[in-house]
């Protein structure tokens, strides 16, 4: 099974995505957007737009969450903003099409949710840190609401463990109890962020 966890930046993906991992045995997390970091890399910075433009992207994340759904016998997680509905076809559709069983949840909040959730992880800079998120907030909050991007999943009164167990019950898998406080809870939650926080 591939679990992919869409919504806007900001909105928990990959935070989900790391509770379902370390609740969910066997599974493992693969992150589109490192194919995404990599084709940057390797263009001139004068070329570098949204990498998801790029075919080569598309491709590439088709191709490695096919091998890994074939060939790994654990559960697939992916975090992963998509909002164009083209783009989509490519990657979740293309998936689907290959026989994959895909569970695509678009983890959703209000506008003044997201941004409180950007200003948390900004590191002390509030949202001049996130201006890419809040610039593309509302298209994506727009897009995701139509049908092609169910489950739709309402966040905003709910935890990150709380989300992790939806999509789970939704999904059909069985997690195991989260043990933790909200002392490491948090703690855990910070360390996720700032393994993520982005460097080029």
């Amino acid at each position: 099974m591939i679990v992919w966890l869409n919504g806007p930046f900001g909105g928990g993906k990959t935070q989900t995505a790391y509770e379902l991992h370390r609740r969910l045995a066997g599974s493992v997390v693969c992150d589109p957007e490192h194919v995404g970091f990599g084709l940057h890399r390797m263009m001139p910075a004068a070329l570098r737009g949204d990498f998801q433009d790029l075919p080569a992207w598309r491709q590439g994340v088709f191709e490695v969450l096919d091998l890994a759904a074939e060939r790994y016998p654990g559960v697939v997680l992916v975090p992963m903003t998509v909002t164009d509905p083209a783009y989509f076809t490519e990657t979740v559709g293309r998936l689907r099409e290959r026989g994959h069983d895909v569970r695509h949840f678009a983890l959703l909040a209000q506008r003044e949710t997201v941004l409180r959730r950007l200003r948390e992880r900004g590191l002390g800079r509030g949202l001049k840190r996130e201006s890419f998120a809040v610039a593309r907030l509302d298209g994506c909050l727009a897009a995701l609401r139509e049908p092609e991007f169910a489950e739709h999943l309402a966040t905003d009164r709910l935890t990150v463990p709380q989300v992790a167990d939806r999509v789970a019950a939704s999904a059909g898998l069985s997690l195991t109890p989260n043990t933790d406080g909200p002392l490491r809870g948090r703690l855990r939650r910070v360390l996720i962020g700032v393994r993520h926080i982005r460097c080029d």
